[in-house]
């Protein structure tokens, strides 16, 4: 295999991962408004993903840097076109980490509200907008001849760019909300289930019209068996995971959300493929695989970094969920405000 199409699979397999983790944290975070009805719930939501939310943001890190050492092309264009997007992003990310480490200080009811507050749009906000812009990747963008991006924010806010939007937003949300009923006890962990199970079915419908517009807009691809089967495993663990939280198998519907995140990402790659952004102008100023990648050399030296780095940051990952495996008390966290 060529060493562009192999990196073009580990950024891909790193924004799997990506999504996958910080998703259902962006869910927990969301969750805030309709789960806690006190502060004690809300510290019990909070520290269900207390000890590997930082962790599962370096992922995007991690993504963003393999992204500019193997196709400097794509990340200039996509950085430089999305720049507002991702500003909104990434302030987003920080407003909701220092609320995370900042809204226990003991400053009054209002502070600790204000922080909570920053917690939902810290959320909400990155859960949109990576799916207006993972969406509009597909769909294409005003790019030139040169690479550069000739639109604005506006031209991101089209019908199907807000589908993706909408989707991921739901996607997150149920995922996160799952994660606290398979995390939680008592009265929370039923509450979360319920909830999961009324989010579950606009998530399913909007997940279907993403979906299914992905793939009649690409009936023409090469690759377009692997567009559906993707697409077809998505949906289908999808609904299997809005059967299993009605079940209370809380397990078997977090597996099924973590399926139907990877498959989406999935089909969007297959759907673009072999491109990495679509130009909207014309398609002979499609930025490819091979002529936004590096060098060979550049992406030789990646490639050995990543053999022996990526095993352990996994071995390591998997370790940490390990340790917390158990499922947060309520009467822990009562008994911490003491």
């Amino acid at each position: 295999m060529d060493l562009p199409y192999l990196w073009f699979g580990i950024v891909g397999f790193l924004f799997v991962g990506y999504f996958v983790l910080d998703g259902f944290d962006f869910g927990v975070g969301m969750s805030l408004p309709f789960l806690g009805r006190d502060d004690v719930d809300r510290r019990h939501l909070i520290n269900t993903i207390g000890p590997v939310w930082d962790l599962n943001e370096t992922w995007l890190i991690v993504a963003g840097a393999s992204l500019f050492a193997a196709f400097p092309m794509w990340y200039a264009t996509l950085f430089s076109g999305f720049y507002l997007a991702l500003l909104l992003i990434l302030i987003a990310l920080i407003l909701r980490g220092v609320s995370f480490e900042y809204r226990h200080q003991g400053k009054g009811v209002r502070w600790t509200r204000w922080f909570d507050a920053f917690i939902v749009i810290g959320s909400a906000l990155p859960a949109l907008l990576w799916g207006v812009a993972f969406a509009n990747i597909l769909q294409g963008t005003p790019i030139d001849a040169h690479g550069d991006f000739r639109g604005s924010l506006l031209d991101l806010l089209n019908p199907y760019g807000l589908l993706g939007g909408v989707t991921t937003l739901l996607l997150f949300f149920v995922h996160g909300v799952v994660f606290v009923s398979l995390k939680t006890d008592g009265d929370l962990r039923e509450r979360a289930r319920r909830l999961a199970t009324r989010a579950g079915i606009p998530t399913i419908l909007a997940g279907a019209a993403f979906l299914l517009w992905t793939v009649l807009a690409h009936l023409d691809s090469p690759q377009l068996w692997l567009i559906v089967l993707a697409a077809a495993i998505a949906a289908v663990a999808l609904i299997g995971a809005w059967v299993a939280i009605q079940r209370g198998r809380e397990a078997l519907a977090f597996a099924g959300l973590v399926l139907t995140t990877a498959f989406a990402v999935v089909t969007i790659l297959a759907a673009l493929f072999p491109n990495v952004m679509v130009s909207s102008i014309d398609p002979a100023y499609n930025l490819t695989i091979e002529n936004a990648s590096s060098t060979s050399y550049t992406l030789g030296v990646m490639s050995w970094v990543a053999l022996f780095s990526l095993p352990l940051v996994l071995l390591y990952q998997g370790w940490t969920y390990w340790v917390f495996r158990k499922r947060v008390s309520r009467a822990t966290i009562e008994a911490a405000a003491h």
